[in-house]
């Protein structure tokens, strides 16, 4: 689901960027929707450790996850819900992913707590 997510968040993110971008190169350039290609980035990056178990990886993961869900969920979704549009197809893709990604980090703990015990 990690892959996913990140894949997800790469090729929606830089497709919301060249969206947003285009009309506005003109007037200069919005960063900020590079947010999520950055996290996307990141996710990627950690993948291999996820993989192969590091609790440590696994768990800056899941912070990010928790950070970009709650960005995304919380201050970008009411906005393109009133914009409307393919940008809110865009926001709602990547806040499922995000929050599937947050579900499966949990499960994965919880398992994982099991077996210990």
């Amino acid at each position: 689901m990690n892959l996913i997510n990140a894949l997800t968040l790469v090729i929606v993110g830089t497709w919301g960027f060249v969206d947003v971008n285009l009309p506005l190169l003109d007037t200069g350039v919005s960063w900020t929707a590079l947010i999520p290609v950055f996290f996307g980035v990141t996710f990627l990056i950690c993948h291999k450790g996820i993989k192969n178990g590091n609790k440590i990886i696994a768990h800056i993961a899941v912070v990010l996850a928790i950070l970009i869900t709650v960005a995304l969920v919380g201050k970008r979704l009411p906005i393109s819900i009133e914009n409307g549009g393919i940008g809110l197809f865009r926001v709602a893709l990547m806040c499922i992913t995000s929050i599937l990604l947050l579900v499966a980090f949990i499960r994965n703990f919880i398992e994982n707590r099991k077996k210990a015990s």
